[in-house]
């Protein structure tokens, strides 16, 4: 089989383009845009999001691009595509893999027509996931080859190298990104795009349908395609040895932790993974000869440290080395001394400390009036989801009692129900879930809902985007991936079909706080499902109309807080003052100003107010001037 060249290795004809300045997402939108990919799709997710975003403005008429409602279709599309003989691409979250693995895992036995990539972003560190998983699992349980770059020129490289060891072992291959790797930007040396090729689907029902008496012939082919994809790790230009002088200890990473080893220890000899896995065991025993100590520094599970052991090499990794979080140099440093049996010194005095911004919704944002109007209410659970409507558990709403996975508001929510014992069967069960959550995974649990008779009030907040990534366009938006117009999703129609009473569903706006209040406090009282639909636009989007903003009359305050209880980060407390009540309890009193330049006029502030202290900027404004003339 005919070596490959990496894509790292640019001819005389692409060093004459000018390097770009480009992340690592836009790095590899740029890698894929230039192999001659003709169909992309993927679910927009924190840290994977631009790639697709990247492509979809800049792609020609030749490459397709789409918002998929989950990672699943997404790359179901992607599969569909290979086979009828074109180039494709698909981008998720590390969390999104787990949504697709069921086609992965098929989709390995049956390999690639036309090239394939899988780019995977995993959140090291948890910066804006629920959970932290290392995506080199899948190559291990898929059978599949992966690429990790420590740059975005690497990044670039290896996402056109990856076409081309998709195409001539005929497999999916998937390139794991991190946060860090994703969001940084570097400099990269780009090329110019080759023409797409469209193929044709080649009828052969004995590799695309795969039946059980089919799969078990495909087994075997994996197997053996794997022994020759580690051959190839073994001799690939991704994979390389720094040497260096200090032979105590030889690091053995890959992808931006080795860019954490070479700024820790400049002197240490490191071996480099880009092509990480298979994993190239016998370079690695070779590099393990040379040196007195190897180390194992992978990015979050000990996959490699494991895989190396059971092959008799000798190693360290986990024992000295954190699982969770990235391995920057200040872990580095003092684990390796740990390791040396040498002091570790203490850490340097932290600098005073920043008081931290936490994390709370937007000014205005729709679904604030929906969690100060949950948290009036008495005697109820109330599972949340996936998206910016997640910060309801927080100050000073406290209103989700879980988060589990996108859309698992549903089932979770049924499961306290059908699962309550006798101290909770009073309790209400409310189900929270954002409009594009819904489309994604949310669906099938509201039919498991309906189907199995549960006894649960969901609250569908339809705020026409995807808030939580940036504003990306779903199926409810009523526009595509280009901003185009598209279909868009009745949900009261789409409820109704899963099995919802016509009677039980309800549209509300959610800056009508009484009437939101009144529905919530009446269907919760009605044992059978029933659904809220909110239908305000994302204060982010261009659909979001502002108003007049508010102030406060500082002579009519009262100083009673009840506007703090919206949560709106508009309203800033000026002073606090004790007070005593005529029963002699003693209060705080928090007097109040609203950022007039940052309020949208929303009016949810007012409808808490007793004292009607909140008035139009305007008012105030003309009284201002009355008093200058």
């Amino acid at each position: 089989m005919a070596a490959i060249s990496p894509a790292s290795s640019l001819p005389a004809s692409v060093a004459s383009n000018p390097r770009r300045l480009l992340s690592g997402n836009e790095a590899v939108a740029r890698a894929v845009w230039e192999s001659g990919v003709r169909v992309a799709a993927a679910y927009p997710g924190t840290p994977s999001t631009e790639m697709l975003e990247v492509l979809s403005r800049n792609s020609p008429t030749d490459l397709y691009t789409e918002w998929s409602v989950n990672e699943k279709v997404s790359l179901e599309v992607s599969i569909g595509a290979s086979m009828a003989g074109s180039r494709a691409f698909c981008a998720m979250k590390h969390v999104g893999m787990n949504v697709a693995a069921d086609a992965l895992m098929t989709f390995t036995l049956t390999g690639a027509n036309a090239g394939m990539v899988i780019a995977v972003a995993d959140d090291v560190g948890l910066s804006s996931s629920q959970n932290e998983q290392d995506s080199r699992t899948w190559g291990r349980f898929a059978h599949l080859p992966i690429l990790e770059p420590a740059d975005s020129q690497e990044a670039y490289a290896m996402t056109k190298f990856g076409y081309e060891l998709s195409e001539q072992f005929q497999v999916p291959v998937i390139l794991r990104l991190t946060t860090r790797i994703c969001h940084v930007k570097g400099l990269v040396q780009t090329g110019e795009r080759v023409a797409p090729v469209a193929g044709r689907f080649e009828k052969n029902p004995r590799r695309w349908v795969m039946v059980p008496g089919h799969a078990k012939a495909r087994i075997p082919l994996m197997f053996e395609r794997e022994q020759q994809l580690r051959a190839a790790a073994e001799t690939s230009p991704f994979n390389s040895i720094d040497e260096g002088h200090d032979r105590r200890v030889g690091f053995v990473t890959s992808g931006p932790a080795w860019m954490h080893v070479r700024e820790a220890f400049p002197n240490a000899p490191v071996l480099k993974l880009g092509f990480s896995c298979p994993a190239p065991v016998a370079m690695i025993r070779a590099f393990a000869a040379t040196v007195d100590t190897l180390l194992v520094v992978e990015e979050t599970e000990p996959l490699l440290e494991t895989e190396l052991k059971a092959a008799g090499i000798t190693c360290h990794g986990k024992d000295f080395l954190p699982r969770i979080g990235e391995l920057s140099p200040e872990v580095l440093k003092p684990a390796v001394a740990r390791l040396l049996g040498e002091s570790v010194a203490a850490p340097a005095a932290l600098p005073a400390a920043v008081f931290p911004r936490p994390p709370t919704m937007c000014v205005a944002c729709p679904h604030l009036g929906v969690y100060y109007t949950l948290a009036q209410l008495k005697n109820v659970t109330i599972a949340g989801d996936i998206g910016c409507y997640t910060l309801g558990a927080g100050h000073p709403w406290n209103a989700l009692d879980s988060t589990i996975s996108m859309g698992a508001s549903m089932g979770v929510a049924l499961g306290l129900d059908k699962g309550r014992g006798e101290a909770d069967k009073d309790k209400k069960v409310i189900a929270v879930i954002g409009d594009s959550t819904f489309l994604h995974m949310g669906m099938q649990g509201l039919l498991d809902i309906t189907y199995n008779r549960g006894n649960v009030t969901i609250l569908i907040l339809d705020n026409r985007t995807v808030g939580m990534t940036g504003g990306q366009a779903n199926p409810a938006s009523g526009k595509d991936i280009h901003g185009a117009l598209a279909p868009r999703v009745n949900f009261a129609q789409l409820v109704e079909a899963l099995g919802v009473k016509p009677e039980r569903i309800h549209m509300v706006d959610p800056y009508q706080l009484p009437t939101l209040f009144k529905l919530l406090r009446e269907e919760t009282k009605i044992a059978e499902p029933s659904v809220l639909i909110t239908n305000r636009p994302c204060v982010l989007i261009d659909e979001y109309q502002k108003q007049q903003a508010y102030t406060v009359d500082t002579d009519k305050c009262t100083g009673c807080g009840n506007c703090i209880d919206v949560g709106c980060p508009a309203i800033q407390v000026q002073r606090r003052e004790k007070a005593v009540k005529a029963s002699g309890k003693e209060v705080e009193l928090q007097f109040v100003a609203i950022e007039t330049a940052a309020c949208t006029g929303c009016g949810l502030c007012l409808q808490p107010c007793a004292p009607e202290a909140i008035i139009p900027a305007v008012a105030v404004q003309s009284i201002n001037v009355m008093k200058k003339h």
